[in-house]
């Protein structure tokens, strides 16, 4: 489906929003606090330098990542700084060019950050190509970052293969849905986890073997029984009581996949699991990784994916917040409460991209 292309008016506006960080949350991100919106003076072409691109954003990708990048702490990126614009990847339109790659109109995706127009060297972006079944948003989704995590950390670290056993944490999430039916795809058995019933019956319906509600009072009996087999391969997004339950039900040898640990993102007292000995006694591989250590097989690995977006091998659901940038800060503090199934993004500028909106 080819985007529809529509005249933006930006151009007609004297300012363009921006969000940058007021002050580093202890816990919980908190709404009118930890971000702030800045005007800043609009942009036009007359403010490119040959090379140079003028992106107005369309759609922001929401990650559980993003509260890592907010401490002051030592991480695979520096964290943000206080009065600096928030990180973010995003889907954006060309208006204007001074780029011979790149023409007006043309759709992209690259990481300004959460601003509604901003100025990109040509090659920090990339042009958007929507394959068969496919659509604009999934470039943010199944065929960008989240997508890309589930296909590596299945690859590379978790090394599934046919008849394994495996286990996904936060299933239905951007990461997650995408790693089960991965797993699928290369013949394992799979049990999701999640965080309602309406997730799980979705997981079901992705081709998942089991699923199991963690919220569920018998969740501990329900994922004992589910797990009698024990598990080759748990694919961790979540963490502490969660991966607590996956090490005491792992067997000799197998690989835990640490993807992410949203459990304890917002805790002002993280903790980790009881039971990590297990990894010494069950000679558990478990290893973390980040997307970016593959950056180099990007385009293969898409090339893979959109293959089996194409055959209908893979599905995916969006959650879609509208109300622009300053809808962006609760948004991201809904994520850590599981207000989306699987990719969130907030639609910065309503446009037809061949995608339903939605809340």
């Amino acid at each position: 489906m080819a985007p529809v292309k529509r005249k933006t008016n930006i151009m007609a506006q004297s300012t363009y929003t921006s969000v940058v960080l007021a002050q580093r949350p202890k816990a919980t991100i908190v709404p009118g606090e930890t971000f702030t919106l800045k005007q800043n003076p609009i942009l036009t072409e007359a403010d490119l330098k040959d090379g140079q691109v003028l992106v107005e954003t369309l759609y922001l990708s929401l990650d559980p990542a993003m509260r890592g990048w907010l401490n002051d702490a030592r991480s695979y990126v520096p964290p943000v700084q206080i009065g600096e614009l928030m990180r973010g990847f995003v889907i954006g339109k060309i208006v204007a060019s001074k780029a011979s790659s790149f023409s007006v109109g043309n759709y992209v995706t690259c990481s300004p950050g959460w601003t509604e127009l901003s100025i990109q060297d040509a090659k920090a972006v990339t042009l958007l190509e929507v394959p068969p079944n496919g659509k604009v948003t999934d470039a943010l989704g199944v065929l960008g970052g989240t997508g890309l995590t589930a296909y590596f950390g299945m690859k590379y670290i978790g090394e599934v293969k046919p008849g394994d056993f495996v286990v996904v944490s936060g299933a239905a999430g951007a990461t997650g849905s995408v790693a089960c039916q991965i797993a699928k795809i290369k013949g394992a058995t799979v049990l999701g986890l999640a965080g309602s019933d309406e997730k799980v019956a979705w997981l079901k319906e992705l081709g998942c073997d089991e699923a199991l509600n963690y919220k569920d009072p018998e969740f501990r009996e329900k994922f004992k029984a589910a797990t009698k087999d024990l598990i080759d391969v748990f694919f961790d997004n979540v963490g502490g009581e969660i991966l607590e339950a996956a090490l005491s039900r792992a067997k000799p040898h197998a690989r835990f996949v640490m993807c992410g640990a949203i459990s304890q993102y917002n805790s002002a007292t993280p903790v980790g699991p009881k039971n990590i000995s297990m990894v010494i006694a069950m000679r558990i591989k478990m290893q973390g990784f980040i997307v970016f250590d593959y950056i180099k097989e990007y385009p293969e690995a898409r090339k893979e994916l959109a293959q089996w977006l194409a055959e209908g091998k893979l599905q995916r659901k969006e959650t879609i917040i509208k109300g622009g940038l300053k809808a962006a800060e609760q948004g991201l503090a809904d994520l850590y409460n599981g207000i989306n199934t699987g990719k969130l993004l907030v639609e910065v500028k309503a446009e037809d991209a061949g995608v339903e909106s939605r809340l």
